[in-house]
This record gives C-alpha cells, structure tokens and sequence, in this order.
C-alpha cells in the first residue's frame, strides 16, 4: 500500500527516471535493466526483475506489471495500458511522476500536522498516570491508564491502513469509502481524487483508441473507489439501450453536476479528451486543497482534545486532593 511520503516520492522518482531515460533514446527494457541496477527503492528490485524477464518473452509493459497486483496499483496499469496502445509511454510516465508527486507532498502535510498532537497525546498519557504510579505503586493501574488507551488507538489505525489496501476485497474497501464519505473534508477529498483519477484514466484509454463504452469501466476500477465502479457497471445495459455516458452522467448521483456538465460539453464538442485533462486536473487539486483543509483542521480538533482531556484530569486530580485533605483535616 501506498501511504507514507517517502512510498510516493519513490514512486513519482520511479516513473521520473523512465521518463527520462525513455526520452532520451532507450528502449523500456533498457530502461528497466538500468532502473533494476539502481533502483529508487529496494522493493522495487524484484518486480522490476521479474518484469523484464516477461517482457522479454513477448508481455506488455502493463501485463508484466499487472502480475503484480500488490505492487503496481490499478490507476498506473490502466494509464499504463493506455499509453502503450497510444504510443504515449514518456507522457504517460511523466503524467504518473506528477500525480505521486502531488500525493507525496499532500501525505508529508498531514503527518507533519499530525506529529505535534500525536507527541502532546503521548506525553499527556504518561504525565497524568505518572503521580498514581508513584503515590500508589500500582503498575497494572498505570498501564490501563497509558498502554490501554493507547494500544486500541494502535489497533485501529493499523486495521484501517489494512483495510485500505488496493488488494484487500472489494467489500472491505467499500465499507471503508462509506465510513470515511461521512467524514467532512476527507470524504470529500478522497471522492475528488478518485474523480481525478478516474478523469486520467479516461482521457488515456480515450486517446490511446479505446471504445468509450470499454473504457469507462476501466477508468473506473482506476479511480479506486468501489462505489464508482458499481455505479458504472450499472450502465451497461443503458449502453445496450442507446444512451451516450453524458447522458447516463446526468441521472447519476455517484458524479457530480459539474463533471457530467463538462463532460456533455466535451462530448458535444468533440474535445473529450482535452475536457477530461481538465477535469482530471481540477479534481486533483480540489481533493489535495480538502485533504490539506483537513491536515490542519483535524490535528487542531485533536490538540483540542488532548488539552480537554489533560485539563480534566488535573481537576479530577486536585478534586481528589482537596477531599483527601478535608478528611485528614475534619478527622
């Protein structure tokens, strides 16, 4: 799974350098055979292997890739696919260097905002619990009060980062999109970016001669959001009737107005592709402004909180002193 900072930067430099080497002259596999010699990251050593040994006995680049599921997202095998059949392999690499770039720079903001509380949390936990340590000795009462909040906290985000995984199934993933759609900010965000993702995709399989009625389910799967796809796995038997996706897009609730607006527009005007390169883009960036919106509101809820949970405890503290007191003081 994709989710630190340092995942997408090696990422965005893995798909940089097959740029530039491609550009430059070299053949994807001699592209490869120099990227496996110095990889942007250990992890990438064996697939990259791998993928030239199938390469080099008659596979894709997207179908060497796509034997591994678990290190090649969906999004990339899709533009990647695209831009094979299109001829548009350097821009497509460079589309897909920019778009981690961006992830990578939007991750490194919110687990910068989320260090201070996170830290303050801690402290707070073992500051509070240190007095009955030391006035009681009770060690058992000191880990409830520290380890036992703080373990279960672990537990679930380890849980969600597990679920959240592209590989994990299609059930838990969708139950995760519906938990985090009623989250404001995030589920906004998370929604535009697979809006954007799905955009990309759709303008890449477009270009690269793709029918609109197959390429549609592919950006879909693409986009990373299991209620998208559904959604469009529905239309199948509107293609059947007639109907154009503009069409379908009007009736739709999982696209916003202005999506299936621009997209009629396109559609109308025969500049689809520059109409989704558009939308890919402005989805891009309007998920990354929520997802930062969040960065920096939901650590200050956070911090907020903490200081709540500290300032209870002190009182519970001194409102325990001063009855202790006024019973050694009345005996």
């Amino acid at each position: 799974m994709l989710f630190t900072p340092g995942q997408f930067s090696r990422r965005a430099n893995f798909y940089h350098q097959l740029a530039q080497l491609t550009g430059a002259g070299l053949t994807i596999t001699r592209a490869l055979e120099h990227l496996h010699r110095s990889p942007p990251g250990q992890s990438f050593r064996q697939p990259i292997r791998e993928a030239l040994v199938d390469i080099e006995a008659g596979m894709t680049v997207s179908e060497a890739f796509g034997r591994h599921p678990e290190w090649m997202p969906e999004f990339d095998l899709a533009l990647l696919h695209a831009g094979e059949r299109g001829g548009r392999l350097e821009a497509t690499f460079n589309l897909l260097n920019e778009f981690y770039l961006e992830r990578a720079d939007v991750a490194r903001r919110v687990l910068g905002a989320l260090v201070y509380p996170v830290f303050l949390l801690h402290a707070a936990l073992f500051i509070l619990a240190f007095p009955d340590l030391f006035l009681t000795g009770n060690l058992f009462a000191f880990g409830a009060k520290t380890f036992g909040v703080l373990i279960p906290l672990y537990v679930l985000v380890g849980i969600s980062i597990f679920l959240s995984q592209g590989r994990r199934g299609e059930s838990w993933r969708a139950l995760l999109e519906s938990i985090t759609r009623m989250i404001p900010m995030v589920g906004t965000g998370r929604r535009n970016m697979a809006l954007a993702r799905c955009a990309a995709a759709l303008e890449a399989l477009i270009n690269a001669g793709e029918g609109i009625v197959e390429a549609w389910p592919l950006a879909a799967s693409a986009s990373g959001s299991p209620a998208m796809l559904r959604e469009v796995h529905k239309w199948r038997s509107e293609f059947g009737m007639g109907r154009t996706p503009a069409e379908i897009l009007r009736d739709s609730r999982e696209f916003p107005e202005m999506f299936a607006n621009l997209y009629s527009s396109g559609e109308i005007s025969g500049s689809l592709d520059v109409t989704l390169k558009r939308l890919s883009k402005y989805y891009l960036e309007e998920g990354s402004r929520n997802i930062r919106m969040a960065a920096r509101i939901g650590p200050g809820i956070l911090y907020g909180l903490v200081m709540i949970y500290i300032a209870w405890r002190i009182i519970t503290f001194y409102l325990g002193y001063f009855q202790q007191l006024g019973e050694i003081t009345g005996g």
